[in-house]
């Protein structure tokens, strides 16, 4: 008789852990973005989340990768200029080639504040690079697609500003 206030307790307790578990690796909804495997190559940072979108859904075939890089903004003055979007926000990651297609701007996802940079990758595809800071602590992200930097552009924000991703990224940030 005493191990069912235990056995309840258990069942509970992994329930709940599940539902978090769950809750923190949904996809966005609407059906439109689907997560995908990370792509890349393990670095000095942990893999982050990868999405896909298709042509239909977003304008352009476009994939997003986000992670968090805790400990490495600078806590004083965020992302400061374009030339740290370059350095941080795993554009090197798509290709080593990239070219810049005009100077960033000022960008505010999540209650962070960064910079978001176009760039072109070959001809063909385009690079978004978005690095945004929270205290001394970056989130970065970048797309690539098939289309135009402004429909690119265009979906990787509506990503990041999506309700499920707005709550990870903040948890993330926090460490959680």
């Amino acid at each position: 008789m005493r191990a069912w206030p235990v056995m309840a307790a258990m069942f509970l307790a992994l329930g709940g852990l599940s539902a978090v578990a769950g809750y923190e690796m949904a996809p966005p909804r609407g059906g439109e973005w689907h997560e995908i495997a990370w792509p890349f190559p393990r670095d000095g940072w942990p893999a982050g989340r990868a999405f896909r979108c298709g042509l239909a859904d977003c304008g352009a075939d476009v994939e997003v990768y986000l992670r968090p890089k805790l400990g490495f903004c600078n806590c004083d003055s965020g992302v400061a200029d374009d030339d740290e979007v370059d350095r941080v926000a795993d554009v090197d990651m798509i290709s080593a080639r990239f070219v810049t297609l005009r100077a960033g701007d000022v960008v505010d996802v999540a209650d962070m504040r960064g910079r978001i940079r176009a760039y072109d990758l070959d001809g063909k595809h385009t690079a978004i690079g978005i690095a945004l800071s929270h205290r001394c602590d970056l989130m970065v992200a970048a797309a690539q697609g098939k289309g135009d930097a402004a429909q690119v552009q265009q979906a990787a924000l509506a990503l990041l500003g999506s309700r499920e991703i707005t709550t990870w990224m903040t948890a993330a940030m926090e460490g959680r």
